[in-house]
């Protein structure tokens, strides 16, 4: 008997990188079969971020060489490509546009099925590019614009437990990066600075840390890095303990924020198997923050799953595979589908933006 083969085509232009990706489902294996990522670095670096007109320019310069590189890479025509998936949300509205008007200019012209995916749905799944895992299991997803916890109770069924109330960890890493005045993006920049510095050498506040819920606060962390920035001089030295410092203090918040995460799990799902957390996101490549993760495995009975970096930070290829679960369940959107720069995965999930959070 031969097994069903689907293919579909996968585009992302979220925030600062365009991707397009061809991924391949034979029967429960799934093969990536391109994955091109550019990346726009190079046009936000001066401005310490992203510039959200910058952004889309950028992406619209490059969408349709992408998809041609994409097909070559995979080796394949349009014609063997079984729909067109985008992200359609959350991010920024000019990305956004860009993505879903290149992904539904294709779905028309080639009389295929157009699917808007949800970002946040292409991390959460991520993990099955490189490996099978059962539902349910638990998602940290850590990046730019989302620091939250959702319990991926199985597909299209997600349940967020706990969220950043103010900025995200990203946001966070680049906020402080610049203060040290470090090159954007600053995670990786705080990351290899850290390497060398005193991790103790300066006390750091950890917003919400006593308070029992799966809910985080990072921008009174970055203002107490910014109280220290104005009395110190900007040595090597001292940017080297000061990411040390701030990198230990964010490993202890997310390390304490996972506990409580890892019980509410336990409690809601009643099971006495080891419960699966899958870190996603770009921060999920932080090598630091994986080794403090992972200790919990011999005191919690969980065990944490970290996809490829380059699946980490955002990529064509999740949006692809989201893609294909939703192509197996007839899940296809009109050609009228308007982006959504704010689209939270779990739909009753509140706005917690600016909320004040005590206790569970």
């Amino acid at each position: 008997m031969t097994k069903k083969i689907i293919r579909v085509l996968g585009i992302e232009s979220s925030c600062d990188e365009t991707s397009v990706s061809v991924v391949e489902k034979t029967g429960e294996k799934i093969k990536v079969l391109s994955n091109i990522v550019k990346s726009q670095l190079d046009v936000h670096k001066d401005y310490g971020g992203v510039v959200p007109e910058l952004a889309a320019r950028a992406h619209s310069d490059v969408i349709h060489k992408l998809i041609k590189m994409a097909l070559d890479q995979a080796d394949i025509t349009f014609r063997s490509i079984h729909a067109i998936a985008s992200t359609a949300g959350p991010g920024l509205l000019g990305g956004l546009l860009v993505g879903v008007v290149a992904g539904k200019t294709l779905a028309s012209s080639l009389n295929k099925p157009f699917i808007a995916v949800n970002h946040l749905e292409g991390h959460a799944l991520s993990i099955k590019l490189e490996q099978k895992i059962e539902f349910p299991y638990l998602l940290l997803l850590v990046s730019g614009g989302h620091t939250e916890f959702t319990i991926i109770k199985k597909f299209n069924r997600y349940k967020r437990i706990g969220t950043t109330i103010d900025d995200a960890l990203g946001e966070a890493f680049d906020k402080t990066a610049r203060l040290l005045k470090m090159e954007y993006p600053g995670g990786p920049e705080i990351e290899k600075y850290a390497k060398y510095g005193d991790e103790n050498k300066y006390k750091l506040p950890l917003p919400l840390i006593n308070e029992k819920n799966c809910h985080f606060s990072f921008a009174g962390l970055k203002s107490a890095v910014a109280d220290v920035v104005a009395k110190n001089k900007s040595t090597e030295k001292f940017k080297k303990d000061m990411s040390a410092s701030f990198q230990k203090t964010i490993n202890k918040i997310l390390s304490t924020k996972a506990q409580y995460a890892i019980e509410h799990f336990q409690r809601i799902n009643k099971s006495k198997k080891t419960t699966k957390i899958v870190v996603a996101g770009g921060v999920a490549a932080n090598k630091s923050l994986r080794v403090a993760l992972t200790e919990l495995e011999s005191t919690h009975q969980c065990k944490f799953l970290f996809p490829s970096i380059k699946y980490c930070t955002d990529n064509g290829a999740m949006i692809a595979l989201a893609g294909i679960e939703r192509f197996e369940r007839n899940m296809f959107n009109k050609l009228d589908f308007k982006p959504k720069p704010r689209w939270p995965l779990d739909k009753d999930a509140l706005f917690m933006k600016g909320k004040r959070i005590v206790g569970e």
